[in-house]
């Protein structure tokens, strides 16, 4: 039994030992890092029934003002001892998802090597991403990639406090819930190493849709055992 879920900062170092298992395109962790803070709600991972990261997926939104507001899939990886079992299926589903409610993403892109057919199948068939172009010798070993791109529908929830996808995209403009999951998962990480926990407060914000975790530092200091997350934010 394979459990579908968000990602926490603490699921990016055995995130990283299953991209190095499953694919030649490696990232440094603090590009992990670089992901869970700005777009938390995009990273998923597959969890075995023994707390096993098996499969993850590693997006973003694109900041390019020029262009319609889009995601993109950085990194898919399933183990090979769970694939055909429609993992990487549903992890991608459920980070379009939240780009699409959340962020207000038309669509969403991500490069495929020309090589993977098993991966294409995948994109092409099951997601219903189309080739929007072909680039050639993307890959570090001059391998082309097909530049792929899987459009959202048209379909808007209506009515004041149940337009998801308004509400998540003026949030995301303010950066509030973006700083505020950032935060938090720092001191979680670094807190939990150290066998203490900080009291967060929450704060439900305007309809009670969104959730923003935020530290209060001036109102609750931190003892004196436990990190401070600006001068830990100083230091990556």
């Amino acid at each position: 039994m394979v459990n579908i879920r968000m990602a926490t900062v603490n699921d990016l170092i055995e995130m990283q030992q299953c991209n190095l298992w499953c694919l030649p395109e490696n990232y440094q962790m603090k590009y992990y890092f670089y992901h869970i803070l700005s777009w938390p709600q995009l990273l998923w991972v597959a969890e075995d029934f023994d707390g096993r990261i098996v499969g993850y997926v590693l997006a973003k939104m694109e900041e390019d003002e020029t262009k319609p507001p889009h995601g993109h899939i950085t990194s898919l990886a399933v183990l090979r001892t769970h694939r055909k079992r429609g993992i990487a299926t549903a992890l991608m589903r459920r980070s379009q998802i939240e780009m699409h409610e959340v962020f207000g993403a038309e669509y969403v892109s991500l490069h495929v090597r020309k090589s993977n057919r098993a991966a294409y199948h995948l994109y092409n068939e099951t997601l219903k991403y189309k080739i929007n172009d072909v680039e050639r010798g993307y890959y570090a070993d001059g391998e082309d990639a097909y530049d792929m791109r899987c459009t959202f529908g048209d379909e808007k929830k209506e009515g004041g406090d149940n337009d998801v996808k308004g509400l998540g995209a003026g949030l995301e403009k303010g950066g509030a819930v973006r700083l505020g999951m950032g935060i938090f998962s720092i001191l979680y990480l670094f807190n939990q190493q150290r066998g203490t926990y900080h009291h967060l407060s929450g704060l439900v914000l305007g309809s009670g849709v969104s959730y923003l975790a935020c530290c209060h530092t001036s109102r609750f200091p931190l003892p004196a055992n436990q990190v401070d997350p600006f001068s830990l934010l100083s230091r990556l």
